[in-house]
Protein backbone atom coordinates (compact mmCIF):
# COMPACT_ATOMS: atom_id res chain seq x y z
CA UNK A 1 0.00 0.00 0.00
CA UNK A 2 1.28 3.34 -0.65
CA UNK A 3 1.42 6.00 1.94
CA UNK A 4 -1.37 8.16 0.11
CA UNK A 5 -3.63 4.54 -0.75
CA UNK A 6 -2.90 5.54 -4.29
CA UNK A 7 -2.77 2.33 -6.98
CA UNK A 8 0.74 1.73 -7.97
CA UNK A 9 -0.45 3.08 -11.48
CA UNK A 10 -2.57 6.16 -10.21
CA UNK A 11 -0.52 9.52 -10.56
CA UNK A 12 -1.28 12.43 -8.55
CA UNK A 13 -4.05 14.60 -9.34
CA UNK A 14 -2.74 17.20 -12.13
CA UNK A 15 -4.31 20.45 -13.03
CA UNK A 16 -3.19 23.64 -15.11
CA UNK A 17 -4.45 27.14 -14.85
CA UNK A 18 -3.03 29.25 -17.56
CA UNK A 19 -2.34 33.37 -17.27
CA UNK A 20 -1.92 33.33 -14.03
CA UNK A 21 0.59 36.79 -14.04
CA UNK A 22 0.19 39.66 -15.94
CA UNK A 23 3.51 40.75 -17.55
CA UNK A 24 4.98 37.18 -18.54
CA UNK A 25 4.49 36.34 -22.55
CA UNK A 26 3.37 32.53 -21.41
CA UNK A 27 2.72 31.93 -17.65
CA UNK A 28 0.96 28.87 -15.43
CA UNK A 29 0.60 27.43 -12.45
CA UNK A 30 0.74 23.62 -12.03
CA UNK A 31 -0.05 21.14 -9.54
CA UNK A 32 0.91 17.74 -9.35
CA UNK A 33 -0.97 16.91 -5.81
CA UNK A 34 0.81 19.09 -3.33
CA UNK A 35 3.88 19.74 -5.89
CA UNK A 36 2.87 23.58 -7.09
CA UNK A 37 5.29 25.31 -9.61
CA UNK A 38 4.90 28.92 -11.25
CA UNK A 39 6.38 28.54 -14.91
CA UNK A 40 6.57 32.04 -17.02
CA UNK A 41 8.21 32.22 -20.26
CA UNK A 42 10.16 35.45 -21.45
CA UNK A 43 10.56 36.80 -24.78
CA UNK A 44 14.09 37.89 -25.71
CA UNK A 45 14.84 38.91 -29.34
CA UNK A 46 18.30 38.63 -28.76
CA UNK A 47 19.77 35.31 -28.33
CA UNK A 48 23.34 34.12 -26.31
CA UNK A 49 26.76 35.66 -28.03
CA UNK A 50 27.56 31.75 -29.30
CA UNK A 51 23.99 31.73 -31.32
CA UNK A 52 24.68 35.54 -33.21
CA UNK A 53 23.66 35.21 -36.75
CA UNK A 54 23.56 31.75 -36.76
CA UNK A 55 19.79 32.07 -37.82
CA UNK A 56 18.81 29.76 -34.54
CA UNK A 57 17.04 30.41 -31.88
CA UNK A 58 17.52 29.32 -28.05
CA UNK A 59 15.11 28.37 -25.15
CA UNK A 60 16.57 27.98 -21.66
CA UNK A 61 15.38 27.78 -17.98
CA UNK A 62 15.91 29.17 -14.72
CA UNK A 63 14.89 27.10 -11.50
CA UNK A 64 14.40 28.23 -7.75
CA UNK A 65 12.71 27.49 -4.67
CA UNK A 66 10.95 29.72 -2.18
CA UNK A 67 11.99 29.37 0.96
CA UNK A 68 9.26 28.16 2.47
CA UNK A 69 8.28 25.67 -0.42
CA UNK A 70 9.49 22.84 2.10
CA UNK A 71 8.69 21.33 5.27
CA UNK A 72 11.77 23.58 6.82
CA UNK A 73 13.30 27.38 5.83
CA UNK A 74 15.42 27.71 3.11
CA UNK A 75 17.82 30.51 2.58
CA UNK A 76 17.23 32.24 -0.78
CA UNK A 77 19.89 31.59 -3.60
CA UNK A 78 21.58 34.28 -5.01
CA UNK A 79 22.51 33.45 -9.25
CA UNK A 80 26.39 33.11 -8.65
CA UNK A 81 25.64 31.19 -5.71
CA UNK A 82 23.45 28.15 -6.57
CA UNK A 83 23.50 25.11 -4.96
CA UNK A 84 24.87 22.09 -7.42
CA UNK A 85 21.26 20.44 -7.74
CA UNK A 86 19.23 23.94 -8.71
CA UNK A 87 22.09 24.61 -11.60
CA UNK A 88 21.66 20.67 -12.67
CA UNK A 89 17.80 21.04 -12.49
CA UNK A 90 17.79 23.85 -14.86
CA UNK A 91 19.81 22.84 -16.80
CA UNK A 92 17.92 19.76 -17.42
CA UNK A 93 14.70 21.72 -18.00
CA UNK A 94 16.18 23.63 -20.53
CA UNK A 95 17.72 20.57 -22.58
CA UNK A 96 14.17 19.03 -21.99
CA UNK A 97 12.56 21.78 -23.87
CA UNK A 98 14.91 22.59 -26.50
CA UNK A 99 14.47 19.05 -27.39
CA UNK A 100 10.94 19.62 -28.96
CA UNK A 101 11.57 22.77 -30.68
CA UNK A 102 12.44 23.36 -33.85
CA UNK A 103 15.48 26.12 -33.71
CA UNK A 104 15.01 27.10 -37.42
CA UNK A 105 11.28 27.91 -37.04
CA UNK A 106 11.74 30.04 -33.85
CA UNK A 107 13.87 32.18 -35.37
CA UNK A 108 16.73 34.32 -33.80
CA UNK A 109 15.85 35.01 -30.23
CA UNK A 110 14.99 33.41 -27.04
CA UNK A 111 12.61 32.55 -24.82
CA UNK A 112 13.39 31.84 -21.17
CA UNK A 113 11.59 29.40 -19.15
CA UNK A 114 11.27 30.43 -15.49
CA UNK A 115 9.88 27.31 -12.59
CA UNK A 116 9.67 28.81 -8.78
CA UNK A 117 8.64 26.04 -6.52
CA UNK A 118 5.56 27.46 -4.28
CA UNK A 119 5.35 24.24 -2.50
CA UNK A 120 7.44 20.87 -2.65
CA UNK A 121 6.00 17.76 -2.42
CA UNK A 122 8.48 15.31 -4.75
CA UNK A 123 8.76 15.61 -8.17
CA UNK A 124 8.96 19.47 -8.19
CA UNK A 125 11.33 18.62 -11.18
CA UNK A 126 9.12 17.22 -13.11
CA UNK A 127 6.31 19.43 -12.37
CA UNK A 128 8.74 22.46 -13.49
CA UNK A 129 9.00 20.82 -17.27
CA UNK A 130 5.65 19.80 -17.87
CA UNK A 131 4.35 23.34 -17.18
CA UNK A 132 7.49 25.12 -18.51
CA UNK A 133 6.48 23.54 -21.68
CA UNK A 134 3.16 24.75 -21.29
CA UNK A 135 4.12 28.42 -20.59
CA UNK A 136 6.27 27.94 -23.72
CA UNK A 137 3.73 26.87 -25.63
CA UNK A 138 1.83 30.22 -24.93
CA UNK A 139 4.73 32.61 -25.61
CA UNK A 140 5.19 30.82 -29.07
CA UNK A 141 1.60 31.42 -29.62
CA UNK A 142 1.91 35.32 -29.04
CA UNK A 143 4.62 35.25 -31.63
CA UNK A 144 2.23 33.33 -34.31
CA UNK A 145 -0.55 35.59 -33.92
CA UNK A 146 1.23 38.32 -34.35
CA UNK A 147 2.53 36.94 -37.36
CA UNK A 148 6.45 37.43 -36.05
CA UNK A 149 6.19 33.22 -36.69
CA UNK A 150 5.20 31.91 -39.23
CA UNK A 151 4.94 28.21 -38.37
CA UNK A 152 4.90 26.47 -34.62
CA UNK A 153 8.43 25.71 -33.72
CA UNK A 154 7.16 23.18 -30.87
CA UNK A 155 7.21 20.22 -32.51
CA UNK A 156 5.78 17.90 -29.71
CA UNK A 157 4.83 18.10 -25.96
CA UNK A 158 7.57 17.74 -23.33
CA UNK A 159 6.15 16.32 -20.19
CA UNK A 160 8.02 14.66 -17.98
CA UNK A 161 6.92 12.00 -14.63
CA UNK A 162 8.59 10.33 -11.55
CA UNK A 163 8.66 6.41 -11.56
CA UNK A 164 10.55 4.58 -8.93
CA UNK A 165 10.23 1.51 -6.62
CA UNK A 166 9.32 1.29 -3.48
CA UNK A 167 8.61 -1.54 -0.39
CA UNK A 168 9.32 -3.59 -4.14
CA UNK A 169 7.13 -2.43 -6.43
CA UNK A 170 7.09 -0.34 -9.05
CA UNK A 171 5.21 2.81 -8.70
CA UNK A 172 4.41 5.80 -10.90
CA UNK A 173 4.64 9.67 -9.81
CA UNK A 174 5.97 9.63 -6.38
CA UNK A 175 5.62 12.18 -3.64
CA UNK A 176 7.71 13.14 -0.80
CA UNK A 177 7.09 9.87 1.46
CA UNK A 178 7.52 7.60 -1.76
CA UNK A 179 10.80 9.48 -2.87
CA UNK A 180 12.00 9.93 0.49
CA UNK A 181 12.09 5.77 1.19
CA UNK A 182 12.38 4.48 -2.27
CA UNK A 183 15.00 1.64 -3.51
CA UNK A 184 14.91 3.14 -6.70
CA UNK A 185 14.09 6.69 -7.95
CA UNK A 186 14.34 7.66 -11.52
CA UNK A 187 12.67 10.49 -14.07
CA UNK A 188 11.72 10.31 -16.84
CA UNK A 189 11.40 13.19 -19.88
CA UNK A 190 9.34 12.35 -23.22
CA UNK A 191 7.89 13.74 -26.17
CA UNK A 192 4.76 11.94 -27.58
CA UNK A 193 6.54 8.74 -27.68
CA UNK A 194 9.89 9.21 -27.91
CA UNK A 195 12.45 9.44 -24.70
CA UNK A 196 14.47 12.74 -24.07
CA UNK A 197 16.44 11.66 -20.98
CA UNK A 198 16.29 9.09 -18.07
CA UNK A 199 17.52 10.10 -14.92
CA UNK A 200 17.61 6.86 -12.71
CA UNK A 201 19.45 5.70 -9.43
CA UNK A 202 19.29 2.76 -7.38
CA UNK A 203 19.12 4.73 -3.83
CA UNK A 204 18.83 1.55 -2.03
CA UNK A 205 18.79 -1.76 -4.27
CA UNK A 206 19.57 -2.11 -7.44
CA UNK A 207 16.85 -3.05 -10.16
CA UNK A 208 16.72 -5.03 -13.00
CA UNK A 209 15.96 -5.18 -16.65
CA UNK A 210 12.77 -6.01 -16.15
CA UNK A 211 12.05 -3.43 -13.59
CA UNK A 212 12.95 -1.00 -15.85
CA UNK A 213 11.10 -1.95 -18.30
CA UNK A 214 7.95 -1.76 -16.01
CA UNK A 215 9.35 1.52 -15.02
CA UNK A 216 9.16 2.45 -18.37
CA UNK A 217 5.73 1.68 -19.10
CA UNK A 218 4.66 3.64 -15.99
CA UNK A 219 6.30 6.16 -17.33
CA UNK A 220 4.85 6.08 -21.14
CA UNK A 221 1.26 6.14 -19.76
CA UNK A 222 1.53 8.99 -17.02
CA UNK A 223 3.50 11.42 -19.85
CA UNK A 224 0.57 10.59 -22.58
CA UNK A 225 -2.10 11.34 -19.49
CA UNK A 226 0.35 14.60 -18.68
CA UNK A 227 0.45 15.75 -22.32
CA UNK A 228 -3.65 15.49 -22.66
CA UNK A 229 -3.59 18.13 -19.61
CA UNK A 230 -0.74 20.22 -21.53
CA UNK A 231 -2.77 20.31 -24.58
CA UNK A 232 -6.32 21.26 -22.58
CA UNK A 233 -4.61 24.04 -20.98
CA UNK A 234 -3.26 25.69 -24.14
CA UNK A 235 -6.23 25.53 -26.53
Amino acid sequence: MRPSGRKIDQMREVSIETGVTRHAEGSCLIRMGDTHVLCTATIDERVPQFLKNSGLGWVTAEYGMLPRATHTRMRREAKNGQSGRTQEIQRLIGRSLRAGVDRVALGERQITVDCDVIQADGGTRCAAITGGWVALKLAVNQLMKAGIVISDPLVDPVAAISCGIYAGQEILDLDYPEDSEAGVDGNFIMTAGKLVEVQMSAEGATFSRGQMDNLLDLAGAGITALNRVQLDAVK
